[in-house]
């Protein structure tokens, strides 16, 4: 029994931090991310002995996340908007910092689904049929909220070049 406690322990302290970036994007706040990807790591710790193939445990973490984040926006009925930005922290790179800044609020501002296809397909750099079974959509979905968000994007922050959309 020490034997899988003691290998995700191990898991966790090594994916700790790409996986709370994921959380950070997704929920946008510090505290609810914490808790977004304490839950799901909880999740995962239950089921760890289940979980055939390790290198997807990634995977695993991650979609409990979305599936979490789903049930949390559901409950809502929609997302409640905020005017906080993240800390703009110390630095060179002002003019870079402050269009990550513009374009982090304007991610924020997306309907969550939009949120989380972009975090998943550009941050996370998954391929859209793993965006999809991560969303629990079609890969035509995964197309559209991609097309739509960029679209929006796009249209608040002309001066900013965003990535192009590939077929």
């Amino acid at each position: 029994m020490a034997g899988p406690r003691i290998e995700f322990s191990e898991f966790m302290a090594a994916r700790w931090t790409p996986l709370y970036r994921t959380a950070y994007l997704l929920t946008g706040d510090r505290h609810e991310a914490e808790d977004l990807l304490q839950g799901a790591l909880a999740r995962t710790c239950v089921r760890w002995d289940g979980i055939r193939d390790k290198r997807a445990a990634d995977a695993y973490v991650r979609q409990a996340m979305v599936h979490d984040l789903t049930s949390r926006w559901r409950r809502r009925g929609r997302e409640i908007a905020t005017d906080e930005l993240p800390d703009a922290g110390h630095g060179g790179g002002l003019d870079v910092r402050a269009d990550h800044l513009a374009l982090w609020e304007e991610i924020r501002r997306l309907p969550p689904r939009m949120r989380a296809t972009l975090v998943l397909r550009y941050v996370e750099d998954l391929t859209e049929e793993a965006t999809a079974r991560e969303l629990g959509c079609s890969i035509g979905s995964v197309k559209s909220q991609t097309h739509h968000a960029l679209k929006r994007l796009r249209a608040a922050l002309p001066e900013l070049r965003l990535v192009e959309e590939m077929s």
